[in-house]
């Protein structure tokens, strides 16, 4: 029995990565000192994969942004108005992420979409025609070396080549068959080049076969994978799928020659049935991925090893596995001081995931696992009550919701008239999705709180003089519905997690994102529950400084679950409708203290879409939309319900997304190219709607042209009198003058076109 890792954090305990490289951006350091950072946090966890003893080792996971970026300029998939920039190698990776905006040109970043159903984000990459596919980079190999001088083999991992064009953008008359041959090509010329350096191993990731597949893409997958293996190389190719299980592909996966094959049995409801109906080959080592890489709890080793027992039978060799990369937790919980050792004993970040499989694989292996400490001590505590987690009252209250109390009412279309009529906004009105920039002395003024250094009163006169600002930029911009900036919150999930009865709070288990944001995902430890108003005050006050429209700014159910690590003991639904049920509870209280316009951002509704379509409708949207309806369908008709989405494919649910009754949702529009207008065009959807005119995400400062092309392309495609302005998603983490610069072009061109269209 052997022990393995699919993939590891990369960002560094401290956040180390995402320092070093912010500071590259700025040109405080140099690309040398840059990779410095780099070379050492790849280093480090090596050594701690190696000192552990786990068998196979990945490498080459490490990324300065993104996985799939990475395999794009592995396989010389670069867009030409990169190239033209004339920028070294590695700014010109970075031009293709955060887009490029300087003496050399000016160009958008690459689409940026959800990584499956996991809040990380993954770089699109573009085919058009004129591609040329072939291995071109050289990183696997550089960080096999480099691994290998530190005397530690390794497995490189890399996207697979079915994933790599499933997930890929083409932009001409060619699909993803017509750029099969090179594709292959190129992972021959990976596997040979491998082999020559004496690999080992290579991990090949393909999660797109989790996905529902159809007869073309079975016979695309094999086809690829054919054509690989139709030479021989001494380096073995580990096929790794996670997220799912796969069930369309099954026997085409386990007749292709690969060495090892990675089946996911934490998320994969038919993975175990799969083997067991259908076997699995002797010849293959089966990497079980039953150490859950996406949550944050410790493994049940008497469940666990149940499961071994019970896939023994079907197959030879096994090796004891992360159901995906562990790059979806934090990296160690032994910088987390504050939390008493009660909580803290439940807990296995990355390095502690790590020791679960050196452990797991000892008592697996050992005669009487009763004697082991490791084993008494891990049954003991899944044996023992975790305090403080229920609540009858919240459960209770859970069990009493109705049908109708997930129903709004009046119906949308007189909802509209109503506020069209109360508000008196004009044509194509312009806002924004709610957070400003947080800017240094923000961040210095929360330090000083949470340090004890200022008093809570001086801590909000701060934040209210932050309000004041935000307000009357806003109103000196020309802004229709404006916002508070929400100064006061760290997170637009910890905020509120601190303000709900049953969350627990990390100081550094933060998780990658994107590129060099990393965010803290609360814990649900139990029961959900709100004591009192969380953001009222903050909005009342932004309120009495305008009277423009000031929208409260909440987080939906939905969201909130999806952003924290959630509780295995419970379903997913029980927990998102005890926090459907507190937020509900706030949003009446805005709109009982004056708030008319409220915004509910469901940011990752599609996050934790099932990833088969037959189980969209019975397994998560029957519910969380529901939900959704729950927390607004008690305000008046005049009160205005705004929600959120950003970085997902929606096309496929518009329907469902029309069906959580909101009057206004924004999403994320302007790195797709707003091929989203189309779907709203063809579903009719009734409610009122800002597809983002600007990527927040980049640094660069869009013109008003740019922005007014984006509103003529919607205009085309939607009645004018349902559309909005606003950038994709929220402001937080931009510069002050590129947001300032940027508003100011959306607001002129909103005016341009009100000019324009206005009867």
């Amino acid at each position: 029995m052997y022990t393995s890792i699919t993939g590891y954090p990369r960002i560094g305990a401290e956040r180390e990565l995402k320092f070093a490289s912010e500071k590259y951006f700025r040109g405080d350091i140099s690309r040398k000192d840059l990779e410095k950072t780099a070379t050492n946090l790849r280093a480090g966890a090596w050594k701690k994969m190696y000192e552990a003893g786990v068998d196979f080792i990945p490498s080459n996971d490490f990324s300065f942004y993104d996985g799939m970026l990475d395999t794009a300029t592995l396989l010389n998939v670069v867009p030409q108005r990169y190239r033209a920039l004339g920028l070294e190698p590695l700014d010109e990776y970075f031009s293709m992420a955060r887009g490029y905006q300087g003496d050399r040109g000016d160009v958008k970043a690459l689409a940026m979409k959800k990584w499956f159903n996991t809040n990380y984000h993954y770089m699109v990459p573009e085919i058009d025609d004129n591609t040329k596919i072939f291995l071109m980079g050289d990183k696997p190999f550089r960080e096999y070396k480099e691994a290998k001088n530190l005397g530690i083999e390794t497995k490189p991992v890399v996207i697979g080549p079915y994933t790599f064009l499933k997930l890929a953008r083409f932009l001409g008359k060619k699909t993803e068959k017509d750029f099969a041959a090179d594709t292959a090509n190129a992972y021959v010329s990976l596997l040979s080049e491998l082999s020559d350096l004496g690999t080992h191993w290579l991990q090949l990731d393909e999660p797109c076969l989790v996905f529902d597949m159809t007869k073309e893409d079975t016979e695309l997958f094999t086809s690829l994978y054919e054509r690989i293996f139709s030479k021989t190389y001494r380096t073995k190719v580990l096929l790794e799928t996670y997220f799912g299980d796969v069930r369309d592909c099954y026997k085409e996966i386990t007749s292709l020659p690969f060495s090892g094959i990675g089946l996911d049995f934490v998320e994969g409801d038919k993975t175990l049935e799969l083997v067991k109906t259908n076997g699995f080959p002797k010849d293959k080592i089966l990497f079980a991925g039953i150490v859950n890489g996406k949550n944050i709890w410790k493994n049940n080793y008497q469940k666990t090893l149940s499961l071994l027992e019970e896939i023994a039978p079907y197959c030879g060799e096994t090796a004891i596995n992360t159901s995906c990369s562990l790059l979806h937790v934090p990296v160690t919980v032994k910088n987390e001081t504050r939390l008493p050792l009660e909580y803290l004993d439940r807990f296995a970040f990355a390095e502690e995931k790590i020791t679960e499989l050196e452990e797991l694989k000892s008592i697996a292996e050992a005669e009487n696992r009763e004697k082991i400490p490791a084993y008494r001590n891990n049954v003991k505590l899944f044996g023992s009550p975790r305090s403080g987690a229920d609540d009858e009252k919240v459960r209770a209250a859970v069990k009493a919701i109705k049908e109708s109390d997930c129903t709004r009412l009046p119906a949308f279309a007189e909802r509209e008239k109503i506020q069209k009529e109360r508000f008196g906004l004009p044509l194509f009105p312009t806002t924004t999705i709610g957070s400003f920039p947080q800017t240094a002395d923000v961040k210095t003024e929360r330090a000083k709180l949470r340090k004890g250094e200022i008093t809570e009163e001086e801590y909000e006169k701060f934040t209210e003089k932050k309000i004041a600002e935000c307000v009357e930029l806003q109103e000196s911009l020309g802004l229709d519905v404006l916002v508070h900036g929400e100064y006061e919150r760290n997170d637009m999930v910890e905020y509120f997690g601190e303000r709900l009865k049953g969350f627990l709070f990390t100081e550094k288990a933060w998780v990658q994102s994107y590129g060099t944001r990393c965010v803290k995902p609360p814990i649900v430890w139990g029961d959900v529950s709100r004591e009192k108003p969380m953001t009222v005050k903050w909005s009342v006050y932004a309120q009495s400084l305008t009277t423009k429209p000031m929208k409260g700014m909440l987080t939906g159910p939905v969201t909130i679950l999806n952003w924290s690590f959630p509780r295995e003991d419970i379903s997913v639904r029980e927990s998102t409708l005890q926090i459907a049920l507190a937020i509900r509870a706030e949003v009446l209280d805005l709109e009982k203290n004056g708030i008319r316009v409220i915004q509910i951002d469901e940011a990752a509704l599609r996050e934790k879409l099932p990833l088969r379509k037959c189980d969209w409708f019975r397994n998560y949207l029957d519910w969380a939309i529901p939900a959704f309806r729950l927390v607004h369908s008690g305000v008046k008709p005049e009160t205005q319900i705004h929600t959120h989405m950003c970085y997902s494919e929606f096309t496929d649910i518009i329907k469902a997304i029309d069906d959580m009754d909101a009057d206004v949702i924004t999403f994320e529009a302007s790195r797709s190219d707003l091929l989203i207008l189309d779907s709203l065009k063809e579903n009719n959807f009734k409610t009122e709607v800002g597809p983002g005119v600007y990527d927040i995400h980049s640094p660069r400062v869009p013109s008003k042209e740019e922005i007014v092309t984006a509103l003529e392309k919607m205009v085309e495609k939607l009645p004018k009198e349902k559309l909005w302005v606003n950038p994709d998603c929220g402001l937080k983490t931009r510069e002050r003058a590129e947001t300032e610069a940027s508003l100011a072009n959306m607001t002129k061109a909103a005016l341009e076109l009100r000019a324009k269209y206005s009867d």
